[in-house]
C-alpha cells in the first residue's frame, strides 16, 4: 500500500460559479475541468499516492480547492474558517475524511479566519499568508495549535494574490520558489529562487525529487529540470480560471504515512 495519502475533493456540478478575486471572470468547461482532475489524481496515484475523496460539496462551487478546508502539521488537523464566507459550508466534509484517516482534529473558531491555502510548510516552519481569506486570529490560533507539537510559526503578508501558496510554495531542499511580481517579500525565506512564470511558484513534492506542477510554465519546468529535479507536468487551466493552482487540489499527508 502506498505510505504516503493525499486528500481531494471531485468538481461539483457549480465549479464555473467559483470565486475569483485577483484576476477577470473567463468561462470555465466542466467537462474539461473533470477531465483534468481525473488527471491530476492519476499523476498523484502514479508517483505512489493513495489518493483519498473527502465527500462531495456540491453545492460548494469551490469545495474542488481542498486544501483550503484543512491545514495538517504532523498527526493534527486544524479545521479552518475561510475569510469567504461562502466557503465555510466546505468544512464538515473536511472534517469527516481527516477523521476517518486518524487524525486528531481541531478548528479555527470566530471570529478568526483561515485558509489552507496560506499555509506554507517546509520543514518545521510554517509560514501562514496574512491577506484577504486569512486574519490576525486565525494566525494567532493556527500558531496556538501547531507550535505545541514543534512548529515554527511565521507570518507573512500577502497581498498580491489570493494566498500565500498562489505567490510561492517550497522545493524539497527547502527554497521557496515564487514569481517576484507576485511575492511581497522575499527577503522573508531564506532561500529564495525567482521563476520566470507565475505557474511556475506552485509545485507539490512528489517525492524522489519529482516535482507535480501545471502545463502553463513550461520555462519554469525547464529551470527546475536544470535544477536536478523531474518535472511531472498536468493540464489544469479550467482551474487556474478560478485561482487555482495545483497545491490546491490535494492536501498531502506524507507527515503521517511515510
Amino acid at each position: 500500500m502506498p505510505s504516503k495519502k493525499a486528500l481531494v475533493r471531485r468538481p461539483g456540478p457549480r465549479l464555473a460559479e467559483g470565486l475569483v478575486t485577483h484576476l477577470e471572470r473567463s468561462p470555465v468547461d466542466a467537462g474539461r475541468a473533470a477531465r483534468q482532475w481525473e488527471g491530476y489524481v492519476a499523476a498523484l496515484r502514479h508517483h505512489g499516492w493513495e489518493t483519498v475523496e473527502a465527500p462531495a460539496a456540491d453545492d460548494c462551487p469551490d469545495a474542488v480547492f481542498v486544501e483550503d478546508a484543512v491545514v495538517v502539521f504532523r498527526n493534527v488537523a486544524l479545521l479552518a474558517r475561510s475569510g469567504a464566507a461562502s466557503r465555510r459550508a466546505e468544512a464538515p466534509g473536511a472534517e469527516e475524511a481527516v477523521t476517518a484517516l486518524g487524525l486528531s482534529v481541531n478548528r479555527v473558531r470566530p471570529p478568526g479566519t483561515l485558509d489552507g491555502g496560506d499555509v506554507l510548510k517546509v520543514g518545521d516552519t510554517v509560514y501562514v499568508g496574512r491577506g484577504g481569506r486569512t486574519d490576525a486570529e486565525g494566525v494567532r490560533q493556527l500558531r496556538s495549535v501547531f507550535e505545541p507539537l514543534g512548529a515554527r510559526v511565521v507570518a507573512v503578508p500577502v497581498t498580491k494574490v489570493l494566498h500565500l501558496k498562489s505567490a510561492v510554495t517550497a522545493l524539497p531542499d527547502g527554497t521557496v520558489i515564487g514569481y517576484p511580481p507576485l511575492v511581497d517579500d522575499p527577503s522573508v525565506f531564506p532561500k529564495f529562487l525567482p521563476v520566470p512564470e507565475e505557474g511556475g511558484a506552485h509545485v507539490v513534492l512528489l517525492g524522489g525529487g519529482r516535482l507535480l506542477m501545471a502545463a502553463s510554465a513550461p520555462r519554469s519546468a525547464e529551470l527546475l529540470a536544470d535544477l536536478g529535479y523531474e518535472p511531472v507536468v498536468v493540464d489544469i487551466s479550467e482551474f487556474e480560471k478560478l485561482e487555482g493552482c495545483v497545491t490546491c487540489l490535494s492536501v498531502r499527508l506524507r507527515e503521517l504515512y511515510a
